[in-house]
């Protein structure tokens, strides 16, 4: 098929007359246009859900309910902190960023032996990356309230949570090191000549970090299969991402190192994993790197939930910690009309994957299971504080090794 052909069924496409949605596909299966290997990556010529139309319906509604099962995960949290005393979560919250998660993770390997499934290193906001590529929530919600039985003993909370029995490598509390570490295991992974991907999500903030630019040179140096996601959701705590980013698009940085990268529509899952599945691919067939910008909002504040209240979404008005209100309501509102849950619903509804009446069933056992991983973990023990130098030092004599 010829580009002109592509550029005339993604007109067709915004204009509203898509075809079925695995029809198309079939057809171009074959099309070597529909993937540009050039600094910019295309996928479908736009078309927002290209690759996404060709899943199966399992595998749709399962990201339907990833993206739910983030969403009340993020909003009990922040009812917890603003109604329960014996909280004590310290939280950065995910709602609003669903999409990218879940769309990232889906085109990754999530499950089987360590050595064969992708790995994904965090940022510290974590846990909508941690929920997407298959933690277990009750563990979280426990290890975030610092319960002995957490995930993590109850020592890690949310900025240091770690799952490597799902290749979630865990949380980072600072920014921009990920990348680094993530470079290194991408490094391992061609050294022993596997298969598996690393992606690692990282905030627009990243961009102003040498960990940064180091990340994408080493990775188009020794052409890993890296994945670096940029979750650019415009601010970097209280400041605007124009403070440290001098272009418009930090997907434009990759060009110098010679990597393809994208921009996406961070709140439409579709399209995330359309551009994840392509980066994946890439990676996978020993093509290299991979830099994904999605542009996307977080509906609450930097931390903490200042400007919420109980049982609505969102965080809106005076910030006392950001000095004064930093971004405006309006902003925050209209943001909010293109929510990635309401895009997702209104997708596979309009495919004819679920109903209206099936997307609520849906909606309804998910929010049940927040709220029993929740219950569960509020009756776990609290870790001893006392303890909390337990696994810091190393006790004994470490021999050395000789390297010949």
């Amino acid at each position: 098929m010829s580009k002109e052909s592509f550029d005339d069924h993604a007109e067709v496409c915004e204009n509203g007359f898509s075809p079925s949605r695995r029809g198309f596909l079939k057809a171009a299966a074959a099309a070597g246009a529909a993937i540009s290997l050039s600094n910019t990556l295309a996928y479908g010529a736009g078309e927002s859900g290209y690759w996404a139309k060709d899943l199966p319906d399992e595998k749709l509604i399962d990201m339907f309910s990833t993206i739910l099962r983030i969403r009340w995960h993020e909003r009990t949290m922040a009812d917890k902190m603003l109604t329960d005393p014996t909280y004590r979560g310290y939280n950065h919250f995910y709602a609003g960023q669903e999409a990218v998660a879940t769309g990232v993770c889906a085109a990754l390997r999530n499950s089987g032996p360590f050595d064969q499934i992708d790995l994904v290193y965090s940022t510290h906001r974590p846990t909508g990356h941690a929920l997407a590529k298959g933690v277990d929530m009750k563990l979280m919600a426990a290890e975030n309230d610092f319960r002995a039985t957490g995930l993590n003993g109850g020592y890690a909370a949310e900025m240091h949570l770690s799952d490597p029995s799902v290749g979630f490598i865990g949380a980072d509390g600072m920014i921009g090191p990920g990348p680094v570490i993530a470079t290194g295991s991408a490094f391992a992974f061609r050294a022993r000549g596997s298969d598996q991907v690393v992606v690692n999500f990282g905030g627009d903030g990243t961009y102003a970090t040498p960990h940064f630019h180091s990340a994408l040179n080493n990775a188009a140096l020794l052409k890993l299969p890296f994945i670096y996601v940029v979750e650019n959701n415009l601010y970097h705590q209280y400041a605007h991402y124009s403070f440290s980013v001098p272009m418009k698009d930090i997907a434009t940085a990759a060009e110098p190192y010679g990597i393809p990268s994208v921009v996406v529509d961070g709140q439409d899952v579709m399209q995330v994993y359309s551009a994840a599945k392509v980066a994946v691919d890439r990676a996978r067939a020993g093509e290299g790197a991979t830099l994904i910008e999605a542009k996307t909002y977080r509906y609450y504040n930097h931390w903490g939930a200042p400007g919420a209240k109980p049982g609505e979404l969102g965080a809106f008005g005076y910030d006392p910690l950001a000095i004064s209100s930093f971004r405006p309501e309006r902003e925050v509102r209209a943001w909010m009309q293109r929510d990635p849950v309401d895009i997702c619903r209104n997708t596979l509804i309009n495919w004819e994957v679920i109903d209206q009446a099936k997307a609520d069933e849906i909606e309804a056992t998910v929010k049940q299971e927040v709220l029993d991983a929740f219950a569960w973990a509020a009756e776990q023990p609290l870790c001893n504080p006392e303890d909390g130098l337990k696994n810091v030092f190393v006790d004994g004599v470490v021999e050395a090794r000789q390297f010949g």
